[in-house]
């Protein structure tokens, strides 16, 4: 489990596709905090690291990972937002993101407004009922406050902050990010079919 708050902005090294899913290669300065085996968010997706060196790690993607996400479009120098998986004693300080993408969602406006940058994204369809204006979303594993809903999809406020350290701050029009809707709007949709 991940919080959205992101710990570093590593750098793919390197991105191996070999039919039966990729291996990626990420310099960052996390590397210290992990061991082999434990969960680490890319972009949003949670992945487990397989090799850590001094640099960075290695951790494998499967096809429906890449299918359901970006992580398959990145090539090397790509910037990354990686987060740590969530310890017990930590706090939580953005809301509860399991790691689980949802789909994709493409950036289809991008507009300066006052110290902070506006941007409009659209999604896909099904994904639209788990948006509620001032509910929480992630984008590329950063934790979000939806600020508008529109026709095909919504919008969001970065702050200056969110810009520097994430690769957000260079999202453009056209730009493809990994979302992850709230996973409390899920479970309680689920609940009410059982019912009706």
């Amino acid at each position: 489990m991940f919080t959205g708050l992101i710990a570093d902005l590593g750098s793919v090294t390197a991105l191996e596709h070999d039919g039966e899913g990729a291996l990626l290669s990420i310099a960052t300065s996390l590397a210290g905090d992990l061991g082999e085996g434990d969960s680490i968010a890319v972009n949003g997706v949670c992945l487990t690291a397989t090799e850590i060196d001094s640099d960075g790690f290695r951790a494998q993607a499967m096809n429906e990972t890449l299918r359901r996400s970006s992580l398959g479009g990145l090539q090397a120098g790509s910037p990354v937002n990686l987060e740590l998986a969530l310890r017990a004693a930590d706090r939580l300080g953005g809301h509860v993101v399991q790691g689980h993408v949802d789909g994709v969602a493409t950036v289809s406006a991008v507009r300066e407004e006052g110290f902070s940058r506006v941007l409009g994204l659209d999604i896909e369809p099904a994904l639209t009922r788990y948006l509620v204006e001032k509910g929480s979303v992630t984008l590329d594993g950063v934790s979000l406050t939806v600020s508008a809903l529109s026709e095909h999809g919504f919008a969001v406020s970065l702050i200056p902050e969110t810009l520097q350290r994430t690769n957000l701050g260079r999202a453009r029009e056209g730009t493809v990010v990994n979302i992850e809707v709230d996973i409390l709007a899920k479970h309680v949709e689920r609940l009410l079919e059982a019912r009706a």
